[in-house]
């Protein structure tokens, strides 16, 4: 058996993985450790946008950042629209999955910084909401 410690969104889990013979693979939770601060700090990047900022050029207060490195897969908002906390703002792909990105909190679009097809990295600002 092996352990791991793995971290999900802030929370650790210690993981124990037992190895055997065939395809049968078993992991199971050992205990699930109370959340503590995600390793890496949230940084903002270090060059500006890629894409130019929509009509109106107006930030939000509320940056939105990529969870992971892709590819924008699709644009689910525009600037203007009223959206609701974890309503779909914009769709990544990384490693051919899917990989939605939420809104954080009810508010309005103030900006997408970010275009179908642009690579994006872990951390950078792809929208804002006020």
């Amino acid at each position: 058996m092996k352990t791991y410690t793995i971290t999900v969104n802030g929370n650790v889990y210690d993981v124990t993985v037992e190895e055997g013979e065939g395809a049968a693979v078993a992991a199971a939770p050992a205990s699930a450790a109370a959340p503590k601060a995600a390793p890496a700090p949230k940084k903002a990047p270090a060059a500006a946008p890629k894409a130019a900022p929509a009509a109106g050029g107006a930030a939000g207060s509320v940056k939105v950042t990529a969870s992971v490195p892709g590819k924008v897969l699709s644009l689910e908002a525009k600037v203007g629209d009223a959206v609701k906390r974890g309503q779909n703002l914009i769709i990544l792909e990384a490693m051919k999955m899917e990989i939605p990105v939420v809104a954080p909190q009810d508010g309005t679009v103030a900006s997408m910084d970010v275009a179908v097809g642009q690579s994006v990295e872990n951390g950078d600002v792809l929208a804002s909401l006020n």
